[in-house]
């Protein structure tokens, strides 16, 4: 469907660099990573909006790598929904339609029922300017879809809504990609969106693709340092291994399964790291380590607690309940513990 072939782009300061990928069809794909990473660089080159120094991309197996943006047939969404102002809810939706080659009656009813798919039937005559932040980002999208676009592009469409809004939109694509189809490409910074939404991920850091894959395999089973951080596994720690066996600094470890030739690292989830107060009996099965715990994070509904052992910093998360039932300071003796199966070496 896409096929991105050693896109190059340049700018002074920063370069993306080789970016290879393929997007199937009807697949809903995300490219995440950090801001300033160059994802969106990516999507406005499949848009045709940013000069490349080298690119092919091919989509549904025409070659757009010279069109203009407007004869790609791609739709795009903005998180700043950028909506005309001056034009209510159908005039918005149905802007696209004056430069709409098909069939017109088609169009016009791919816009009806768009209106109710979203949810806009009642806006329809409204104004914009007086709309939340939710309903203007599902007027966007419906003017995105009503040319009826070979592919849409979501450049962070979430990130510009509050909590509930985001929520509302994130149901609304999943919903919307099930029903039409059409393969959507969305640029995030937020992992649990790709991991709610997407199919496959492609994971981009400093102008390169780190990894891609399926979205839960990269989530599982990250294969460097920056992508297991940015997928959530804070504990990375430089190892060596023997066999079933992983020593990291001073410590070591049993695994489950022997790791492949050349892994330099072992990972593990915070969720996965269990803690136990001092002469508290562990699991026989369990990796154990002494330690003393250094630092006690509130982040809401979970609690991140930092422990010290051997020189390294552990990682794990406690819920609200179970943190508050505790009677946890930082400076107390504990001990850590995760099963070997919990483990990721890469």
């Amino acid at each position: 469907m896409i096929h991105l072939e050693h896109l190059d782009i340049e700018f002074p300061g920063f370069r993306v660099d080789d970016v290879n990928l393929h997007v199937e069809e009807g697949e809903f794909f995300a490219l995440i990573g950090p801001t300033g990473s160059g994802k969106s660089l990516v999507l406005e080159s499949i848009a045709g909006l940013v000069r490349q120094a080298r690119c092919r991309l091919m989509v549904q197996g025409e070659d757009m790598s010279h069109l203009a943006p407007e004869k790609r047939g791609i739709g795009i969404v903005y998180q700043d929904n950028a909506l005309f102002p001056h034009l209510n809810v159908m005039q918005n939706v149905s802007f696209g339609l004056r430069y709409y080659k098909g069939n017109r009656q088609e169009a016009r009813d791919r816009v009806e029922r768009l209106i109710d798919m979203l949810g806009l039937r009642r806006l329809v005559h409204r104004s914009v300017a007086r709309l939340s932040g939710g309903e203007k980002q599902r007027i966007s999208i419906a003017r995105a879809l009503s040319v009826n676009p070979r592919v849409l592009l979501l450049d962070e469409p979430l990130s510009a809504l509050d909590p509930n809004f985001r929520e509302e939109i994130r149901l609304v694509l999943k919903e919307l990609h099930e029903t039409l189809g059409t393969t959507f490409f969305m640029v995030t910074h937020d992992f649990s969106e790709a991991m709610f939404l997407a199919n496959r991920v492609g994971v981009m850091h400093r102008g390169k693709l780190e990894q891609i894959g399926e979205t839960r395999d990269v989530f599982c089973r990250p294969n460097t340092p920056f992508v297991a951080k940015f997928v959530g596994m804070k504990n990375v720690f430089s190892a060596e291994f023997e066999g079933k066996m992983a020593h990291f600094d001073a410590l070591s470890c049993a695994l489950e399964h022997t790791p492949a030739l050349g892994a330099e690292y072992l990972a593990l989830r915070p969720e996965d790291i269990e803690l136990y107060p001092r002469g508290a009996k562990i699991p026989e099965h369990f990796a154990h380590f002494s330690g003393k715990l250094v630092g006690i994070q509130d982040l809401g509904f979970v609690f991140e607690l930092a422990a010290q052992v051997a020189g390294l910093e552990f990682r794990t998360i406690l819920d609200r309940k179970r943190m508050l039932a505790s009677s946890l300071c930082p400076g107390d003796e504990v001990q850590i513990a995760f099963p070997p199966s919990a483990v990721h070496c890469f």
